[in-house]
């Protein structure tokens, strides 16, 4: 797998023994389970039987990963047992730590393409103040965050049976070579690994 960066936390367990990831400066870091937090660069070393889980920044779950993980990859020993349903109710809410007003914006990106512009007036607030919220509370920009969600309604779409150009396009990218770049750099992966991935039940976001 490439080095790549995505734009949500992302937590991955080994189903037995240890899993190892490489970060941008080019540490190895091994254990039963480890925590990237958005943005980080990495990538996973080949190993069978890994679980991955995608945790939303503004969703009730990130408050206590910001909290409990330095910014980077982290071993997380106390993740090692998660489960799909530990994870689903961990999820339940909006983020309480984040400002409302980008957990709105996040929100209004992941359903729908939204212009920057019109979700600033939306909020009721500048483009500028918009994107410094990002930055100071995310640690990265809006736009990396809709392109993730673009990259999401993509999968999903592929997942109910859409062409892959169909769901490229119809997420927001210029065609699918787009999408496919974008999947790379965001994941290190195909959309047609994703896929599998997703259609194995080893890959899952929330």
């Amino acid at each position: 797998m490439r080095l790549h960066c995505h734009g949500a936390f992302q937590i991955v367990v080994a189903v037995r023994g240890d899993l190892a990831m490489v970060d941008g400066a080019g540490t190895d870091h091994r254990g039963a389970a480890l925590v990237v937090s958005p943005m980080a660069p990495h990538r996973i070393l080949a190993a069978p039987n890994l679980i991955t889980y995608f945790i939303e920044p503004h969703c009730l779950f990130a408050d206590r990963l910001r909290q409990r993980y330095p910014v980077g990859i982290a071993t997380a020993p106390d993740l090692a047992q998660l489960g799909e349903q530990d994870v689903a109710d961990a999820c339940r809410g909006p983020s309480r730590e984040l400002d409302p007003r980008l957990v709105t914006a996040l929100a209004m990106l992941t359903d729908g393409n939204i212009s920057m512009s019109d979700l600033a007036a939306a909020l009721a607030v500048s483009p500028q103040r918009l994107r410094a919220l990002a930055r100071r509370e995310l640690g990265m920009p809006l736009t990396r965050w809709r392109i993730w969600a673009r990259l999401r309604r993509a999968v999903e779409a592929l997942q109910a049976g859409a062409p892959m150009a169909e769901a490229a396009v119809g997420a927001g990218f210029s065609d699918q070579a787009h999408f496919t770049r974008q999947m790379r750099e965001m994941l290190g992966l195909t959309p047609t690994v994703v896929l599998q991935a997703m259609g194995d039940h080893r890959l899952r976001a929330t």
